[in-house]
């Protein structure tokens, strides 16, 4: 009974307990419910079998097992080429998303703007987080958050419990660690990634909904229109009056989180509907080195060639890739990124589709 009020009730018994980020992490949290559509939209199936045979002189599905693999699919023309799952994994089994969050989570902020309830990237944070205004982010706008270069002073550090990567991971209260959030750069001139950054557009997203939940405006902007196969959910911080965690934290299943990658292949568009402005797409996915910008990130995008390709990646190896060329989306869940560099695997599948 002490050591359930233990982690209940405090960040460092939570961190004890559970220690590190975990593919069963999504029972370990307060969340808030997305469910699926009544009507679901699937992918084409022909299990054609279409794969390389082996990578690193290793058989393909013994090197995505070896390295700790629980969900691998590649869609070509919206069609399954290739979906196998592991260690006990199956269609059905929810995987937290980790930073992939982070992509969507910059999708709502286009959709926010496509619905004039966010101006501009261009706005300071401040308009809507005033509180912050005498830690001088009043200079810091949207589009710093991100592209990662607001210049805040954050640790991203998981394995710190005291660390400002755990804190918000393990913490039972965002909005007051957001208020003692302080600067160590100017902005907009260097990148740096740290989820302190997404976790500010969260609450920039939160005030600009005002009575509306970030899960429930996911649920209306994307996961109904999508047609998710199945229920889903956002970790939140607490149980009462609760802030999704922006940075990390949607628990869904692979054949969803492969529907993300086909809107952005669509350029946002699902099935003759703009969902999101084929404007914010191109903005989120393209290269822009201006302002202390990286070539290889972009609104919370990771793009492995810069203007060909992006994807959505968290930790432990959870990826969305996408090359719209090819019309191909590869998502890879796993207990751990294991000893594979998945950026070169996803940019070779490309090639030889």
């Amino acid at each position: 009974m002490i050591a359930c009020t233990i982690i209940s009730s405090c960040q460092l018994g939570r961190f004890v307990v559970y220690n590190f980020a975990d593919v069963n992490d999504h029972k370990k949290f307060e969340s808030r419910k997305l469910t699926a559509t009544s009507i679901p939209s699937y992918f084409l199936n022909t299990d054609s079998g279409k794969y390389p045979k082996q990578v690193n002189d290793i058989a393909f599905e013994k090197y995505l097992e070896m390295n700790k693999t629980v969900a691998f699919i590649i869609i070509k023309n919206d069609t399954i080429q290739y979906e196998k799952y592991f260690k006990g994994y199956d269609k059905e089994s929810i995987v937290p998303s980790f930073s992939m969050a982070k992509s969507i989570t910059s999708i709502l902020i286009g959709c926010a703007i496509d619905d004039g309830i966010i101006k501009s990237v261009d706005e300071p944070i401040t308009h809507y987080i005033p509180e912050l205004t005498t830690n001088g982010f009043d200079k810091v706008t949207i589009k710093h958050l991100l592209q990662m270069t607001s210049g805040i002073q954050f640790n991203e550090s998981y394995i710190n419990p005291f660390g400002d990567a755990a804190s918000f991971y393990y913490g039972l209260d965002l909005r007051k660690k957001i208020k003692k959030m302080n600067l160590k750069n100017e902005p907009g001139k260097q990148f740096e990634y740290v989820s302190g950054n997404t976790q500010l557009l969260g609450l920039v997203l939160e005030r600009s909904l005002k009575d509306q939940t970030i899960t429930s405006y996911l649920q209306d902007k994307i996961w109904t229109p999508l047609g998710m196969e199945y229920d889903a959910s956002w970790s939140i911080d607490k149980k009462e009056n609760g802030l999704e965690k922006t940075f990390c934290c949607i628990n869904a299943r692979a054949r969803d989180f492969a529907k993300i990658g086909r809107l952005f292949k669509n350029k946002g568009n699902w099935n003759g509907k703009q969902i999101v402005s084929q404007k914010w797409v191109e903005v989120s996915t393209k290269l822009d080195t201006s302002d202390g910008s990286a070539r290889f990130y972009q609104y919370q995008w990771w793009l492995p060639s810069p203007n060909e390709d992006f994807m959505a990646e968290g930790i432990l190896g959870q990826f969305i890739y996408v090359n719209p060329t090819k019309d191909l989306i590869i998502v890879r869940l796993g207990k751990s990124e294991g000893k594979a560099d998945w950026w070169s695997i996803f940019t070779s599948l490309a090639t030889a589709y």
